[in-house]
């Protein structure tokens, strides 16, 4: 079974001022479709084919560039687009988890602080995430596709930094479309619904 490009879960214009119709339609029909495309290409008559995506994630990082970066971010941005809807962001935050963060975080405040800086200070393309690992939560950024999967941890919530995520609504501030995301797009929803999938360690 070839992976497909699922649709988005609501329209280009949904997202607007935050995140523009222009962006939306480059991010998702151009750049998600091109990892699923390519990814479809390097597994054809592979050992990789046929395997989930978590799976091709795990076994080609580290030894399959090609594989596991459009793996990665195929699996990143399936779940980028539900971890954005319109109206969402700030405290709207499930009891669950705000309790998480809470134990293990500081408070929301500080982890909102800690999240905008990891997406601030990573350096060229890359991610800012909020991960369950061992149980716990914890805030941190990866370079290009790479995600949390390959370092034992479970994604509950990710932000794109890569420039075509932003740079057509932000040029170069970069920071002030993290602010914008956090503040106004984040589905808190999704963020729950994936602790309630999170393996067991």
């Amino acid at each position: 079974m070839a992976f497909e490009l699922a649709p988005l879960p609501y329209a280009y214009d949904s997202l607007q001022p935050y995140m523009s119709a222009e962006t939306l339609e480059y991010h998702h029909d151009k750049h998600h479709k091109a990892y699923v495309d390519n990814l479809n290409k390097l597994i054809a008559g592979t050992d990789y084919e046929g395997k989930d995506l978590e799976t091709i994630i795990k076994e080609s990082f580290g030894k399959d560039a090609g594989v596991f970066n459009n793996a990665a971010q195929n699996f990143n941005h399936i779940h980028f687009w539900p971890w954005m809807t319109k109206d969402g962001g700030g405290k709207k935050v499930p009891g669950a988890i705000l309790a998480l963060i809470d134990r293990d975080l500081g408070g929301f405040d500080k982890f909102k602080a800690d999240f905008l800086a990891a997406g601030a200070t990573q350096f060229g393309s890359g991610w800012a995430w909020l991960t369950l690992k061992d149980g716990k939560l914890e805030v941190s950024k990866t370079p290009n596709g790479e995600n949390p999967l390959v370092h034992g941890g479970w994604p509950l919530l990710g932000c794109d930094v890569w420039e075509h995520s932003y740079y057509i609504d932000y040029r170069n501030a970069r920071p002030k479309y993290l602010e914008a995301w956090f503040d106004n797009l984040i589905n808190w929803e999704h963020v729950e619904e994936l602790y309630t999938q999170a393996p067991s360690s």
